[in-house]
């Protein structure tokens, strides 16, 4: 338990840098947002291009590591959403407290964690993480909180609205033309390599310094909403891995680095993207900052174990 422990403690010793520059104010009360559109419009679509541009189709097609991911996140989303919605919330805030319950920070712990763990040749299957939270789970949330927020409910126009959406989104755009520039054989220039390998290389201590001053902005936040993002946190940290590895070993029967690397990422804590839904459409977001801070803290104890447990498991 303690090697395991020993081998992310990196990862979270980075967020805890970044909490206390938030703390003890050193970095600005902007640095948070600042920093978060570096990673988000540089630093990680950089990352995304160069992993796609590089992989072999055949690493990419993974139809049972999809399955296995899309499925833990969807059944944990469908399910806490129907609940909410039954005793009585609002479409659009039992939406986000779904994709809270659901939502993994692949884009910024998933990288420097498996890169840790399982080595850089996962990141073929953290971009294909990465790519369906924020396509089918994040779209998915996006139509359901359009749809409580709209009194028409024109269908067409939300579809054309979360379109929209999606293909100004740079963690889509970026490794969709990597995969294009991937079909044409043809290795990128050296000059442009050095470029990408820079600017991706920062992108995950920025992406967690980042999460750091986002929870230490976040701390002083209201706890009157503890108990409903404990309980949205317990749900992706544990409910959510739960599914994926029964999936992935039971049902595909993986290969065991790649049920790994779906069940790492499954048990990742909640990301930044519910906040910023939350702050879009103008929703009370203490749940859903409450629910990030919660997951985060806690998923220290619960990565330990999973990743003690995986480890065990394949012994």
């Amino acid at each position: 338990m303690l090697t395991s422990l020993l081998v992310i403690w990196p990862v979270f010793a980075i967020i805890g840098a970044g909490f206390a520059c938030g703390r003890m104010r050193l970095l600005g009360p902007t640095a948070s947002s600042e920093l978060n559109r570096f990673v988000v419009y540089l630093a990680l679509p950089a990352l995304l291009f160069d992993v796609m541009a590089e992989a072999k189709w055949s690493t990419l097609w993974q139809p049972g590591f999809v399955a296995s991911f899309t499925i833990g996140s969807l059944a944990i989303f469908g399910c806490t959403l129907a609940y909410r919605v039954s005793r009585g919330h609002h479409l659009t805030d039992a939406s986000i407290d779904a994709l809270n319950a659901g939502y993994a920070n692949v884009g910024y712990i998933g990288f420097p964690l498996c890169e840790v763990v399982l080595g850089r040749q996962s990141f073929a299957l953290v971009t294909v993480a990465t790519i369906l939270t924020v396509t089918v789970l994040f779209a998915l949330a996006i139509v359901f909180v359009e749809i409580g927020m709209q009194t028409e409910r024109n269908t067409h126009r939300l579809a054309i609205a979360v379109v929209k959406a999606l293909i100004r989104n740079p963690l889509l755009v970026a490794p969709f033309f990597g995969a294009l520039w991937s079909t044409l054989g043809t290795p990128l220039p050296e000059s442009v390599q050095q470029l990408l390998h820079l600017l991706g290389g920062a992108a995950s201590p920025c992406a967690l310094v980042s999460l750091g001053l986002f929870l230490a902005a976040r701390l002083r936040e209201s706890t009157s909403r503890g108990p409903i993002a404990i309980t949205l946190a317990t749900l992706k940290l544990i409910a959510q891995p739960a599914i994926t590895a029964l999936c992935a070993y039971d049902l595909f029967r993986l290969p065991t680095a790649t049920a790994a690397a779906a069940v790492l990422l499954a048990a990742l804590p909640t990301g930044t993207g519910p906040f910023m839904v939350a702050e879009f459409y103008r929703r009370e977001a203490v749940v859903t900052s409450r629910t990030i801070f919660f997951s985060t803290v806690a998923s220290i104890a619960t990565l330990t174990v999973c990743l003690f447990l995986l480890r065990h498991g394949s012994t």
